[in-house]
Formats: C-alpha cells, sequence, structure tokens
C-alpha cells in the first residue's frame, strides 16, 4: 500500500501538517502560560513594588492596629482588589499569620490554599523571622498548578503575610479553546493535504506512473510505444529523455542481436570446433562441431581442466597477452585434433577460446603420401634392376653369351618395361581423377551389354586357368547413363582379379540385377580370398594382399583403386560384399540416370545393399 508514490506522498503531507499544528500548538500553549505569568508577576510587583509605596506603607499601619488589625488589613486588600486582579474565582487573597503562615481571613474560603506551602509562601515566613520586610517571595514556576505571591507586613510585634493565590484555571481554558483551535485547524490541514495529494498525483505522479509503464515495456522488449512529453519541468526533460534512450537501446539491441546471430550461425555451421570458457574455467559455449571432435557430451559442467587441462594450464592461456596463443595436440580415440588456445578480455572478466581442427585425415593423407612415394620408388625400382642388370649383364658379355639366352634376357628387359610403362600409365590415370582432368564421357548404353562383352573378354584366360567363367544375366536390364570405356575398365579389373587370383580349375560367377533407380553386378569367386584384416585396405593405392603372387601376375596393386576413383565419379559404389566360404565376392552399383542423379552420392560406406 505504501509502496506506491501517490500514497507517500499522501502520507508526507498528513505528517507535515501535523507535526506543524502540533509544534505550533506546543508553542502557542506555552506562549499563552508564560504571558499570563509574566502578567501576573508584573501586576504583582507594581502593586508591592518599593518599599516607599504607600499601598505597603498602609498595611504596615494595618499591622500596628491595636483593635484588629487581620481585619484592617484585609478590607486594604478588598479596597485593592481591582489593582490585585482578584476576581474571586481563580484569584484571591489571603492574609496569614506571619510566624505560622495559619489561614486568619481572606477573599475566599480557606480550602482554597494549597495543602502545602508553597516555596514563595516559606520565603516570606523565613523573611518574618528575619525580620526582613523587603524579602518578598515572587519566584516563578511555569510548572505549578498556581501562580502566588507572598509579602511579608510587619509592624512591632504583629507580623503578617499578605498572599495573593491564582490558581491558573484562566490559563487552563486558554489552552483549551487553544488545543480545540489547533485540532480544529488540523483536521482541515489534514482535508486540505489529502485534497492536495490527489491533485499533485495527476500533474507528478501521473507522468512518473507512464514513465514507469513505458520502462517495463522496454524491459520486456517493446521498444513501439512512444512517451509523450506533457510539460517542460524535470519530469518532461526525463521523459525526453527516456524516449532517447530507448531508441538508442532498441538500435544497440538490434545491432548486439544481429552480430550475435552472425557468430551463432557462423559457430553453428563451421566446421572447426569452437570451445569457450570464463575466466574461471566454467564451459559457456560449445558448438555442435566441438561436441562431434570431441566424442562426449559437453554440458555446462563441463571444465577448462577437465577437457584441456592436459594440454595446456588455464591459467597460462589467460595470461597471455593478445595476439599470441597456445597450440596443442589432443588426441580422442583414433582422431587427431589441432588445438588453438587464446584469451579474450582480461583476465578477471573474460576468459579462453579454444578451436579445435581435426587434422586426422590430414595426417592420414600425409602417411598415405609417404607410402605412395615409397610404393612407386619400390616399384619402379624393381624393374629397373632388373633392366639394368640384365642390360649390364649382356654389354659385359661381348657376345659370348649364346643367342638363346640373350634374347632370353631381352624378353626379361622387355616384360620389365612393358610392367614399368603400365605402372606410370596406372599412376597418370589416377593423377587425372585426383586432379578432376579425366573428363567423363556420358552416353547411354545397355548394362547387360557391357557386361557380356568384358565376360568374352576374360573367357580365353580363364579357360586357359581351367577356371569356370559364368554370367547370368537377368530377363533385362536397364540402359544406364555413363562413360562405357572407363565402365568397362572397372569390370574388367574386376572380373580380371578373379581370374587371376583363383586357383586353377576355380569357379567365377557373375550376377547383375537391378531395382529402382539403379544397377548392380556382382563377381563371385572360390579363390584364396581376402582375410580380414586385409578388407578395409582392399582399394588402397599399392595395397597387395599376397605380395608376391602379385608381382607374378604382373598385378601393380592400383587397379581397384583406379577402378574406386572411376565409380565414385560415377556417383556409385564399389564394395567386398558379404561372402560365405572361401572366395571373395565384389559388387558394384551404379545409378541408372548417371552421375547426376546422386541416387548413390555420398554413400561409399558399402553396408547396405539392395
Amino acid at each position: 500500500m505504501f509502496r506506491s508514490l501517490h500514497m507517500k506522498l499522501t502520507l508526507i503531507l498528513l505528517l507535515l501538517i501535523t507535526s506543524l499544528m502540533a509544534v505550533v500548538g506546543a508553542f502557542l500553549t506555552v506562549s499563552v502560560s508564560s504571558f499570563y505569568i509574566d502578567s501576573f508577576y508584573q501586576q504583582m510587583s507594581g502593586v508591592f513594588g518599593g518599599e516607599n509605596s504607600s499601598f505597603v506603607a498602609d498595611l504596615r499601619d494595618a499591622a500596628g492596629d491595636e483593635t484588629d488589625p487581620a481585619g484592617r488589613i484585609a478590607e486594604i486588600l478588598e479596597a485593592k482588589a481591582g489593582s490585585l486582579g482578584v476576581d474571586y474565582r481563580t484569584r484571591n487573597y489571603f492574609v496569614l499569620d506571619g510566624g505560622t503562615g495559619s489561614y486568619i481571613s481572606s477573599s475566599a474560603d480557606e480550602s482554597a490554599l494549597p495543602r502545602e506551602q508553597s516555596a514563595n509562601l516559606l520565603a516570606a515566613r523565613n523573611a518574618v523571622i528575619r525580620g526582613d520586610e523587603t524579602a518578598v517571595g515572587d519566584e516563578s514556576d511555569i510548572t505549578a498548578d498556581f501562580m502566588d505571591v507572598a509579602v511579608p507586613v510587619m509592624n512591632g510585634e504583629n507580623a503578617y503575610i499578605i498572599y495573593i493565590l491564582d490558581n491558573k484555571d484562566t490559563v487552563s481554558g486558554l489552552n483549551a479553546q487553544l488545543f480545540l483551535i489547533i485540532m480544529q485547524a488540523l483536521v482541515i490541514g489534514l482535508l486540505i493535504s489529502v485534497l492536495l495529494s490527489f491533485l499533485l498525483s495527476k500533474t507528478m505522479v501521473g507522468p512518473i506512473e507512464k514513465l514507469t509503464a513505458g520502462a517495463e515495456r522496454v524491459a520486456s522488449g517493446d521498444f513501439d510505444g512512444e512517451l509523450p512529453v506533457e510539460s517542460t519541468d524535470e519530469i518532461g526533460i526525463l521523459t525526453g529523455t527516456f524516449n532517447e534512450m530507448a531508441d538508442i537501446l532498441q538500435s544497440t539491441l538490434a545491432a548486439v542481436e544481429n552480430e550475435r546471430n552472425k557468430l551463432d550461425t557462423l559457430f553453428l555451421h563451421m566446421t572447426d570446433g569452437v570451445v569457450a570458457f570464463d575466466h574461471t574455467g566454467r564451459l559457456i559455449h560449445c558448438n555442435p562441431a566441438a561436441n562431434t571432435m570431441l566424442q562426449q557430451p559437453v554440458g555446462e559442467d563441463c571444465t577448462y581442466d577437465g577437457l584441456f587441462g592436459a594440454v595446456y594450464p588455464f591459467r597460462e592461456v589467460l595470461a597471455l597477452r593478445r595476439p599470441d596463443h597456445a597450440e596443442g595436440e589432443l588426441l580422442v580415440e583414433n582422431r587427431t585434433l589441432e588445438l588453438y588456445l587464446a584469451p579474450f578480455s582480461g583476465q578477471d572478466s573474460g576468459g579462453v577460446l579454444v578451436v579445435l581442427h581435426d587434422v586426422t585425415e590430414q595426417h592420414r593423407n600425409e602417411e598415405r603420401r609417404k607410402e605412395f612415394v615409397a610404393n612407386v620408388s619400390h616399384e619402379l625400382r624393381t624393374p629397373l634392376t632388373n633392366v639394368r642388370s640384365y642390360a649390364e649383364t649382356l654389354l659385359d658379355a661381348g657376345g659370348e653369351i649364346p643367342q638363346e639366352t640373350a634374347n632370353s634376357f631381352l624378353d626379361i628387359i622387355i616384360t620389365e618395361t612393358d610392367r614399368m610403362t603400365h605402372i606410370v600409365q596406372d599412376l597418370l590415370t589416377l593423377s587425372r581423377l585426383d586432379a578432376g582432368d579425366a573428363e567423363l564421357v556420358l552416353s547411354r548404353f545397355p548394362f547387360g551389354d557391357a557386361i557380356e562383352s568384358v565376360a568374352r573378354a576374360n573367357a580365353l584366360n580363364a579357360k586357359q586357368r581351367g577356371h569356370e567363367l559364368t554370367y547370368e544375366p537377368p530377363e533385362s536390364l536397364p540402359l544406364i547413363v555413363g562413360d562405357r570405356s572407363r565402365l568397362e575398365q572397372v569390370m574388367m579389373n574386376i572380373i580380371g582379379n578373379a581370374v587371376k587370383y583363383t586357383p586353377d580349375g576355380g569357379h567365377i560367377r557373375i550376377t547383375a540385377g537391378s531395382t529402382e533407380g539403379l544397377v548392380w553386378m556382382e563377381v563371385c569367386d572360390d579363390g584364396i580370398g581376402i582375410p580380414d584384416k586385409d578388407r578395409e585396405h582392399i582399394f588402397d593405392r599399392f595395397y597387395r594382399v599376397d605380395k608376391a603372387r602379385s608381382r607374378e601376375s604382373g598385378g601393380t596393386g592400383l587397379g581397384l583403386s583406379i577402378a574406386l576413383e572411376i565409380v565414385q565419379r560415377h556417383q556409385g559404389r564399389l564394395t567386398l560384399a558379404p561372402h560365405e566360404g572361401p572366395g571373395t565376392t565384389v559388387r558394384l552399383e551404379l545409378p541408372v540416370g548417371g552421375p547426376d542423379s546422386g541416387i548413390l552420392s555420398g554413400e561409399q560406406d558399402g553396408e547396405g545393399f539392395p
């Protein structure tokens, strides 16, 4: 209730009026009492003042009367009642015995005397005892219930005290009237204050309430409503300033929101991982890429020490000066992550930003490059060594070698030369495929005819080895879009490997079919098979399962790599299919619509088959 500004203003005005009237009332009450008391003692001083006063002299003469001195004094006081202010109700005179202070006569009953003798009366009695006629008891006491003056009157052995007593009923009456007036004024003042509070609420509280409502709207994000400026005073200036502040705040928040959206979009879609920590090491941000790279859920309870503490101490990163940064590597299972660690802002308010870059493939490619160079060197070194050895032998012999032996050496040299030429051609083919220079010559052709053509080409070689080569064409195969010569090269490699690496007298079975959107071919043999440890490397360049047997057959270890590159260019799939028993099954899948159909695009895992 008292939290509203209107009620506070009302309460302040009420307290102000009440306090003011209380102070004024107290001041008036004290002033009236002091004025009445001062008037009383001034009046008594005027009547009894002066040693040679005729009135006092008359009283002293009366005290010496031999017949009735007290009665004579009473007559004089009665005659002087007007000057003394005696009204017989609130103010009276008394004639008292000077020695004992006992009542003798007065203008009122004896009961009007105070029960206890006042200080002024005791002072007059002491003066009588001392014989001092000048000592008068006229000390004022504002706290007393009455006012009094005691005047000693002595003549010879006779001593009396003239005692003037005022019971302050007049002052009490005036104070009561004054209190009533003050209370009436207080009630009127309170009513006026209540009325003024409502008037002030319209002129001051009303604009403040509108300003408060506008501030609440701005706090909730609503910047559309502009507050009207209804005055030129401080509140009007405050309202105008608030409108300007709201406009600036809206622009600033819009800019901040835009930048935040940019950063959120950047962090969300960037391939590098980003993890941010505050100055205490607690997580404040982690993008999806970082979650994937770290291979664990990164929640709010994660800390820098728990994730990257082993790579680089947190405080050392935080102490770095921009643009300095720290680097490190983190192994997460079989992945290698390169870390870039840098501080942002200060040590007390900033934090640490960690950027994660997956360099696993780079490391693998580097290893593959080194292995590739080593394999090329090895593959070329062997035939070159053979060619050089046999050529030197022929040169050094000087015609002493029989012609038959020389011809045999020359045949070996030619064979090794052909082998090197084959290797170089395969390397050039792979290089063009890798560089994207080997353009596909697309056309529409029957998929089944291509299989039959390759099967016929390998039939003679299979017969020489005693193999049973069979092709079971389906009733119909659709026309496909592709580079026929390249795809027949792939089929030739698959079927040729089956013929080469199947022991004599083996069985090679070719099947084909189609499903919605794609065609497939499988070559199944009962040969030596491929061990499980070699299956994932079978398409690697220069990889051989049986290296000695491959060299005997003239293989380079590049055929399946070239075949895979060609199939992938067609957005197809070349895989080792599941095989029961000894032997191997190779499966080729191609989209009917060609590379642009994208039916198998990005699906090179080789696990799912129609």
